[in-house]
């Protein structure tokens, strides 16, 4: 939620267009990523993800009162059908077993499930980028974002690994040592790069209202799968939790969609 509130309130800090409130909205985007990340480390990725569309709720609240830009009847109801879907999410989220070693966390990422969902990920990536980019980029909005998403799935892995070997090493136990920690913080560097550069691609060629809840979509749903094969966040529960997390999914995405597509239009800049 800090990390929502941040985000959130960066894109407004930022849309001011002053110097100073630009430093701020650097400064939130920062300490928001650093709180999602915390997070990433103290919870599943199928709990933790979902709830990042409060940032889009804190930034449509924000614009209302600081920009002018008024939410429609419609936009309210987006709001509150993602806070209840995140409700939702909340209570039936799994109880996540913190691996005691980057070893642990290394045996599940060395898995032939998740080796096949990365060989998968890398391979179409890879067609992304060679084939489909140079041919549909400036016109197909999800060839950027299916890159960014695919790289972001991995960067979560990734970057809850090396959370868990800080957090234990801060609590004692050096997992400094092993090789494995250095091989995830080098994946996620990797794939931290790639995600922001073909996301910045996209902002600069497609509409940001666009843009924002279709990234969403993919980057939270590609998540969820890769956290869900890795971590198997729900091993151990009944059927009925399952199916409500994926309703309360369902119900952020429909709210999310349903908030962006009432938003008002931007007025162009003054040339």
């Amino acid at each position: 939620m800090a990390s929502s509130a941040f985000i959130g309130s960066s894109f407004i800090l930022k849309k001011k267009g002053l110097k100073r409130a630009g430093a701020s909205g650097t400064r939130a985007v920062i300490v928001g990523e650093v709180a999602n990340f915390v997070a990433y480390v103290y919870a599943p990725a199928v709990l933790v993800t979902p709830l990042g569309a409060l940032s889009i709720i804190v930034s449509a609240c924000l614009a209302h009162f600081m920009l002018k830009e008024r939410i429609q009847k419609m936009g309210i109801v987006g709001c509150i059908t993602c806070i209840a879907g995140s409700v939702v999410i909340v209570i039936h989220a799994p109880q996540e077993h913190t691996p005691s070693s980057v070893q642990e966390i290394w045996t599940l990422a060395t898995q032939p499930a998740f080796l096949i969902y990365v060989a998968a990920t890398l391979s179409i990536v890879l067609a992304l980028i060679l084939h489909f980019e140079p041919r549909y980029g400036q016109t197909n909005i999800l060839v950027y974002l299916g890159i960014c998403s695919l790289m972001g799935s991995l960067t979560v892995v990734s970057i809850k690994a090396i959370g868990i070997a800080i957090k234990l090493t801060l609590d004692g136990i050096n997992q400094m040592a092993y090789p494995q920690t250095w091989f995830f913080l080098t994946v996620a560097a990797i794939c931290v790069i790639t995600q922001l550069n073909y996301l910045n691609k996209a902002l600069d060629t497609f509409n940001a209202a666009i843009v924002s809840p279709v990234y969403y979509v993919m980057f939270t749903t590609l998540t969820i799968i890769a956290s869900v094969i890795m971590f198997k966040d729900w091993s151990g529960q009944n059927v009925s939790s399952i199916a409500s997390e994926i309703c309360g999914f369902i119900t952020v995405l429909s709210g999310t969609i349903i908030l962006h597509a009432t938003r008002e239009q931007e007025p162009p800049p003054p040339v």
